[in-house]
């Protein structure tokens, strides 16, 4: 048996697999290359993301990934509306990593609409002005008496009509307007309406590309040997053993990790190879020996009863309202509850992938990144260059969640390019990806709420658990303010006796962001102590949070922010990087949402035995959404049966990627509410695959029903919002199908223990 291998190509096997169009892509050809930013003579160009042809044709630049959210379809459709296009005439560009054109081009923080929509609205509507002015000239009528439509442009008084090619070129010579006309919302063609995904047709029938599809010509493939343990060395490894497998072409050492870890690769070994197969064959004969350096001890179990201790010792107040000590003493009623949140992994179906190529000095990337100026700059400081010589592709992205904004295996694929001259893809098997990850932090926290009177007249909150800060930081010891900003510090309860602490937790693994970041631990805490209140206190969960929100009013959580020892000033609420007046925290869009889940629901009515429903509530990246989960619980099998989610995002841009957004939440967080746990012994992750780490599958999918509130309000994020409010709900459903509380996660076998 020949023990050389062809590449079988994926694309290839789902084109001859009977993948038909049934799915028509309806508008915009998709360009595989991306345009320099120079603008002609004869182009329209009304700002960095839009350039009008002579013949036409609206050019449109999206500067953030495409990972399934839908920012390449929904920012279009911004432009277009503005702009009044013909859908058929968008050629929507991917843009490559430009900073100075494009700015922020980090696709996370759930930030591609409500970053970007008055910027896309003011190119389409500074364009429409342009050209309409533009025919205007040309037929010597006033400007308001032209009208843009369609593409085409209306002498109002004449009724003649042309298309926007016709003054194109005129148009181009003319100042770009400062004070735009942006369209009212009865006038709106596709701001608001459903589009399909414009990659929909490519997905469905193989034909786009994603990290792992990239192929240059003479490409070499590389995998790697790094150490298990963040931190860690290599100390021996057999190169003329790995040379020996047949392929194998050359062996190249990456540079050992330095802390902070940042976005820096963890080092090892690398391992080219003609395919992937013999490189992985020439990894396993390497037989690479590492030091585990100051991490090797890393215990996941010993470490949680560290947390625990770190929860009954010392703390720092971030957030104080009342006395609240003096609430509790003065209670009549007391509750206390711990809740526990595990690592967990953001496991993308495609794991990393990164390929450089090498000319002379030249580097090109394609990488599935989520952040194109990103690897720019972590590339740079490892190979000598500025950032904005080396040029950077954003391939798709099959799922992200978090993990690639972290650059660290594009640095690999650019040193290892370079080591051997030739194209190299840096191949990260599902092991490689789980293994040598961020991971979300581990939490332990600890609520105390005091009733008085049938009220509640105290909460108390401590978290302790590894920050994100300590990836760039070290000395970041525990919860930093912007982490407790997402959930805790914002908790909208109008009680008048309030207090979040924090205890030390120091960094073990890389801690990263992974979607919705630390509202997952601190929702599933706030909502599960709701929901143990109104229990405890005979009261419907929904009516318990209404109470707890109180009046329709805005709020301004920075009033009970505490400063800081040495801190040079107040602390300030972060609101997800948006000002209070633009994105209030408005407790009557909350209540709305928590009304309309109730109602689809049916929360509150009778439920046969083994079978309930669980409810809660979070506002996150701006959003307000809340969930119904309904589950059946039979000997110890939990079944999630039915989910309702209601969402308010402002202005809903595409219905139909919210709705997508939220039914991906909602298997998103059941994955991490029953199966998520990521362990580690000896400082090395114990997980590998999803044998070890698994998600939902399609027999676990439940039905799920999304309503989108009708808003005027300005767009919030989307892409995160909907995960935070999944897990309590459900652990709050089983407590009303069993009367079992869940208070850590996941939820594994706790139901048969």
């Amino acid at each position: 048996m020949s023990r050389h291998l062809e590449n079988v190509s994926r694309r290839g096997f789902l084109k001859t697999a009977g993948v038909t169009s049934g799915l028509i892509l309806a508008a915009p050809m998709l360009s595989n290359h991306v345009m320099a930013a120079a603008r002609s003579e004869e182009e329209l160009v009304s700002s960095g993301y839009l350039a009008i042809k002579p013949d036409g044709t609206a050019h449109v630049f999206v500067h953030r990934v495409e990972m399934g959210q839908g920012s390449r379809t929904g920012l279009p459709q911004v432009v277009a509306d503005e702009l009044e296009a013909d859908w058929g005439r968008l050629h929507i560009e991917a843009a490559f990593g430009d900073k100075a054109r494009f700015g922020d081009q980090n696709t996370d923080g759930s930030t591609s609409i409500r970053k970007f929509y008055d910027a896309f609205r003011q190119a389409g509507a500074a364009a429409r002005m342009m050209i309409e002015q533009a025919a205007a000239n040309e037929w010597g009528v006033s400007v308001s008496d032209v009208e843009a439509k369609n593409h085409r442009v209306i002498n109002k008084t004449t009724g003649k009509s042309e298309d926007f090619s016709k003054f194109v070129v005129a148009a181009s010579k003319l100042e770009v307007p400062k004070d735009v006309k942006l369209k009212k919302k009865v006038d709106r063609t596709f701001i608001g309406k459903p589009q399909r995904n414009i990659y929909m047709k490519q997905i469905v029938t193989g034909d786009t590309q994603f990290g792992q599809d990239t192929i240059r010509p003479n490409m070499v493939f590389a995998v790697a040997a790094r150490p298990p343990v963040v931190g860690g060395k290599v100390t021996s490894y057999d190169k003329a053993a790995a040379m020996a497998v047949d392929g194998v072409l050359d062996v190249v050492e990456l540079p050992a990790l330095e802390m902070p870890a940042l976005f820096k690769p963890v080092g090892g070994v690398a391992v080219v190879a003609s395919n992937t197969w013999a490189a992985m064959k020439g990894r396993e004969a390497l037989n690479a020996q590492f030091e585990g350096g100051a991490n090797a001890s890393y215990d996941s179990a010993e470490y949680e009863k560290q947390l625990w201790k770190s929860i009954d010792g010392d703390s720092v107040t971030h957030m104080k309202r009342g006395d609240v000590d003096a609430a509790l003493e003065g209670a009549s009623k007391t509750y206390s509850a711990d809740y526990y949140v595990p690592h967990q992994h953001h496991i993308p179906m495609e794991p990393p992938a990164a390929t450089a190529e090498w000319n002379g000095d030249d580097l090109k990337m394609w990488v599935c990144c989520q952040d194109p100026t990103s690897v720019q700059e972590t590339v740079a400081a490892f190979v000598g260059k500025k950032p904005e010589e080396i040029y950077v592709e954003a391939t798709l992205l099959g799922g992200a969640f978090g993990r690639k904004s972290k650059p660290d295996f594009a640095v690999e694929a650019a040193l290892v390019a370079k080591a051997v001259g030739r194209p190299v893809k840096m191949v990260w098997s599902r092991e490689d990806d789980v293994r040598h990850g961020y991971y979300h932090t581990v939490a332990a926290q600890r609520v105390n709420v005091g009733v008085k009177d049938g009220k509640v007249t105290a909460w108390k909150h401590k978290a302790a658990y590894p920050s994100i800060g300590a990836t760039f930081n070290p000395a970041a010891d525990q919860p930093g303010a912007f982490e407790l900003g997402l959930g805790l510090l914002d908790m909208p309860f109008d009680t008048a006796n309030m207090q979040v602490d924090t205890g030390k937790a120091p960094a073990h693994v890389r801690i990263g962001w992974m979607r919705s970041v630390a509202n997952i631990q601190q929702a599933f805490a706030v909502g599960s102590m709701v929901d143990e209140i109104a229990q405890g206190e005979g009261k419907n969960t929904a009516d318990m949070w209404m109470e707890l929100i109180g009046s329709d009013r805005k709020i301004n959580p920075s009033v009970d922010l505490v400063k800081q020892p040495g801190a040079p000033r107040d602390p300030q609420y972060s609101n997800y990087g948006e000002s209070l007046e633009r994105h209030p925290v408005d407790t009557a869009r909350l209540k709305a949402v928590l009304d309309k889940v109730v109602q689809m629901s049916g929360y509150g009515k009778d439920m046969p035995e083994g079978k309930g429903i669980g409810i809660s509530v979070h506002r996150s990246f701006v959003s307000y959404v809340a969930c119904a989960a309904e589950v059946e619980v039979t000997d110890g099998e939990l079944k999630v049966t039915n989910a309702w989610m209601a969402v308010d995002c402002g202005v809903a841009v595409n219905p139909d990627r919210v709705k997508a957004q939220m039914e991906g939440a909602v298997l998103f967080g059941m994955s991490i509410a029953m199966h998520g746990e990521i362990t580690a012994k000896d400082g090395a992750i114990v997980e590998g695959n999803f044998d070890g780490y698994p998600v939902c599958r399609m027999s676990e999918c439940p039905p799920v029903e999304t309503a989108i509130i009708e808003s005027d309000a300005v767009p919030g994020g989307v892409g995160e919002p909907g995960v935070p409010p999944v897990a309590p709900a459900i652990t709050n459903a089983i407590f009303a199908a069993t009367g079992k509380r869940i208070r850590r996660l996941p939820i594994k076998d706790q139901l048969s223990a």
